[in-house]
């Protein structure tokens, strides 16, 4: 499959219940503002040589929203990061399973990642912690993670329900 890589070729869309249209619009809404953050922090500085450095709290939080929505997209729509080598080479069938257990331990790994999330965010509410730069409570910015992993194991559970009924592959 990777001899065949074609840049130009768009997969079709798969069937979610929920349409994709919503990670796309958190992913604009992500990308549109660290471009307005980049463009003031740039605009500033050159202006008047003061610099917006407590704006990498915001950027940061972005950055975390842009990988994990990113991530959620990718999953559903069977684009995630893989190497295919020897199940390329597989008949469909083992293919398909190949791709369930993948999809499988994606689930484990993101519900690991939100379990210790919601922990941190919970913590950071409990004790009070304030971000270094803006002195905003922490955990409005932490608690990002457990909720956008959580759209990352729903996309996963859908292509996985998917991929069993044979309707992605």
């Amino acid at each position: 499959m990777a001899a065949e890589f074609d840049p130009g070729f768009t997969p079709p869309e798969p069937r979610t219940r929920i349409p994709l249209t919503l990670e796309r619009v958190l992913l604009a809404g992500c990308m549109a503002a660290m471009a307005l953050i980049t463009f003031a922090n740039v605009a500033t500085r050159y202006l008047s040589n003061i610099s917006l450095a407590f704006t990498e709290e915001y950027s940061v939080a972005l950055m975390v929203g842009v990988a994990l929505t990113g991530t959620a997209l990718a999953t559903a729509a069977g684009r995630h990061i893989r190497i295919g080598y020897f199940v390329d080479k597989l008949p469909p069938r083992p293919r398909r399973g190949a791709e369930i257990a993948a999809m499988a331990l994606l689930l484990v790994c993101f519900g690991i990642i939100a379990w210790y999330g919601a922990w941190m965010t919970y913590d950071e509410w409990d004790f009070e912690a304030l971000s270094a730069g803006l002195g905003h409570p922490q955990w409005l910015y932490t608690v990002w993670l457990p909720v956008l992993s959580l759209l990352v194991m729903a996309r996963a559970l859908g292509r996985m329900i998917r991929l069993a009924r044979g309707e992605d592959g």
